[in-house]
């Protein structure tokens, strides 16, 4: 496990990546702002993984006023990351968070369950606290939204109900996200950007609306910023996610990854069990006892068999790799 940031001393980095603009990086000072380049040797060190990104903790050497290079960064922890397209590197969002905040809306758009389950395997993959925030519950009079995550409530996720345009829950967010740095993330259209200016007016971010055609999010976040609230407060803002592809999880691993499944992991008569077919499968068990959410159950099964078909697709030497990888970062 990590430890938590101190954000009052010297534990908390001078330096921190703000802004990600092309080959250009904002980095926050107590100095100010330095919009800074990357050391050409720097480069050539980290290639399979993002070069520098927002939340990261950097060095940097001012050449001119306003302006910088960055020299060093220092390793990463808890990063919200996803596999890049190409499947040969990892796409980190943010790094070194406190905590992620995952932000579902009660309607407009339609809340996704299978895209929550993903934030929340990797956020347990990265051993990242999790939040989650039920937003626009004013389009959700009847509390569907509401009852959808009780499962979730049940197995300990902290759930927050905001709406912006009535100003409920906002307290408590903020209650939430005091003193750390907190990304906000979810699909496009759910108010991530909104909630970032309910608790900063002043900033200018635009506001995306929902399509009436396909009922998703447009994308108005283009990149993930670092936004300053008060001292020792931090959010990040990222891009709306339309599909979160899993980095370097592997099969056997995502058991794990769904907290509820942890008290029946060694109870299976299989060391290798897979909770799928397997007899005598404890978890399986509590599944058809109700102690464990028949949904949840079943969103596992379908990403295990992503997992596998991905693991077969690629190589398994090639997710373990990533794997290693992953927990030496």
């Amino acid at each position: 496990m990590t430890e938590d940031a101190d954000h009052s001393g010297d534990a908390w980095p001078a330096n921190i990546v703000i802004r990600v603009r092309g080959p250009y990086y904002d980095v926050l000072t107590p100095e100010g702002v330095l919009r800074c380049v990357v050391r050409g040797a720097l480069k050539k060190e980290r290639r399979r993984e993002d070069l520098v990104v927002v939340g990261d903790r950097v060095v940097v050497r001012v050449v001119a006023p306003g302006e910088g290079v960055i020299e060093a960064v220092a390793p990463r922890r808890r990063a919200l990351v996803r596999r890049a397209r190409d499947r040969e590197a990892a796409q980190v969002i943010v790094a070194n968070l406190d905590q992620l905040v995952v932000v579902m809306a009660a309607a407009q758009p339609e809340l996704s369950l299978g895209m929550l389950d993903r934030f929340l395997v990797v956020a347990e993959s990265q051993d990242l606290p999790t939040v989650l925030c039920l937003n626009k519950i004013d389009l959700d009079p009847a509390g569907r939204a509401r009852a959808m995550l009780a499962p979730y409530r049940a197995i300990g996720y902290p759930v927050v109900e905001t709406s912006v345009a009535s100003g409920a829950g906002l307290h408590e967010l903020w209650q939430t996200i005091e003193g750390k740095l907190s990304a906000l993330a979810g699909p496009s259209g759910v108010g991530k950007t909104s909630l970032v200016k309910a608790f900063r007016p002043d900033l200018e971010l635009r506001i995306g609306a929902v399509s009436e055609a396909t009922g998703r999010g447009r994308h108005t976040t283009t990149a993930s910023e670092l936004i300053q609230l008060d001292e020792r407060t931090f959010l990040v803002d990222t891009p709306g996610i339309g599909v979160l592809h899993l980095w370097a999880i592997l099969p056997e691993e995502l058991d794990r990854c769904f907290r509820e499944f942890r008290p029946y992991l060694g109870a299976c008569p299989y060391r290798d069990c897979r909770h799928l077919d397997e007899p005598g499968c404890a978890v399986r068990a509590a599944v058809e006892a109700g102690v464990i959410d028949a949904g949840r159950y079943e969103r596992y099964r379908a990403l295990y068999q992503d997992l596998a078909e991905e693991t077969e697709r690629y190589g398994r030497w090639e997710i373990e790799r990533l794997w290693r990888g992953r927990r030496a970062r």
